[in-house]
């Protein structure tokens, strides 16, 4: 199953003083919808190395303190050994001889990343993500689903490094410019440092560049000038999320939007 995960569920990231998730909540909607390619629902090739431990695509036995270097982003981008080159080389010849290209191996790993996402196996999923992109440096879901096993491991800024890079490959992808947003919320929320809260609303005015309806940017948008405590740009967001989208108002949010400042609307009381 070829599934998207959107990053974040609203009402588990929208304020510090709403409750705290454990990170596998925070993964749980469907994919679809964005302009990374998706690979078609035609039974797939059997992952090459599925019946090896994950470990085997590299013999280097080296740890860091985060885990071993095949689940971290981009493989420790740390030089590598003869060994890990040699076996590299060997699961390359391996992809060349089970796809028509390297570049549908990497969307086939990408698709078996996102799948271990959901099923909260993050480790798993971090290296599948990472062979995705030794495959295909250029394919944004690799970055992406880093971003988010990175986030739910609650490493924020490797997660918003990852995030951007997936960006410089896919700039026009709502999706992943709104989750890149959502992570500088959360981590300006623990962290408090202008540039994040300047950042995340500049990716969200994209957004809603790309895609003028786009209900969730709006609402986001509406975080970001509550942190700013400007509640009456804060309300006028939030009214546009409720035009467009009933359903996503995080009723959490609104009781905290309404301490601040009754509705200028007097819609929600």
């Amino acid at each position: 199953m070829n599934v998207r995960m959107n990053l974040i569920q609203w009402a588990l990231i929208a304020l510090p003083f709403l409750t705290e998730a454990q990170p596998k909540q925070l993964v749980i909607s469907a994919r679809s919808g964005d302009s990374v390619r998706q690979t078609q629902a035609t039974q797939r090739p059997v992952e090459p190395m599925t019946q090896q431990p994950a470990e085997s695509v590299s013999t280097d036995a080296a740890e860091s303190a985060n885990g071993s270097l095949n689940t971290l982003p981009l493989f420790g981008e740390r030089p590598k050994t003869a060994d890990q080159i040699d076996a590299e080389i060997h699961f390359l010849n391996d992809c060349d001889r089970n796809f028509a290209s390297r570049s549908e191996a990497s969307d086939f790993f990408a698709a078996r990343g996102w799948d271990y996402v959901a099923d909260g196996q993050l480790d798993t999923a971090a290296y599948r993500f990472n062979l995705s992109w030794l495959l295909n440096d250029r394919n944004a879901d690799a970055f992406w689903g880093l971003g988010v096993v990175y986030y739910q491991k609650n490493q924020l800024p490797t997660a918003i490094r990852m995030l951007k890079k997936g960006i410089a490959m896919a700039d026009s992808n709502v999706a992943l410019i709104t989750d890149l947003a959502t992570v500088e919320i959360k981590q300006y929320q623990i962290k408090p440092e202008s540039e994040l809260l300047i950042e995340a609303e500049n990716y969200l005015q994209r957004a809603l560049t790309l895609s003028p309806n786009n209900a969730s940017s709006y609402q986001k948008l509406s975080i970001v000038y509550y942190l700013k405590a400007d509640y009456m740009k804060a309300w006028d967001y939030f009214h546009q999320t409720r035009n467009l989208d009933m359903s996503i108002l995080d009723l959490g949010y609104l009781n905290e939007l309404l301490a601040k400042q009754p509705d200028p609307k007097k819609v929600f009381k």
